[in-house]
């Protein structure tokens, strides 16, 4: 289960992309001050702020297992488009 959480926001999700389409979305109206951040179950793995140019994959092999379960995820999605499927619209096949 993933959480993006920012100052006015604490919404859950069980996808990683939709994770963090979520926090992309959210970072152009990010104000100086504040985080966006995205845990997975208590474990803080990804964070914005201004400080920084790039977000932050924090914790050892946790950039590997997020790409891991992107591209799976991606799959998937792919695998449900070809059946005729209907793929949740916050999904995205491009690896931002």
């Amino acid at each position: 289960m993933f959480k993006v959480v920012t100052s006015n926001l604490s919404q859950e999700f069980t996808r990683w992309t939709e994770a963090l389409n979520t926090a992309k979305s959210l970072m152009p109206s990010c104000k100086w001050t504040e985080t966006i951040k995205i845990y997975l179950c208590d474990e803080l793995v990804w964070l914005y702020s201004r400080e920084y140019k790039y977000p932050q994959y924090l914790g050892a092999g946790n950039y590997d297992r997020l790409v891991q379960l992107f591209i799976q995820e991606t799959l998937e999605d792919t695998e449900k488009m070809r059946n005729g499927e209907q793929v949740n619209s916050h999904d995205s096949l491009r690896p931002d």
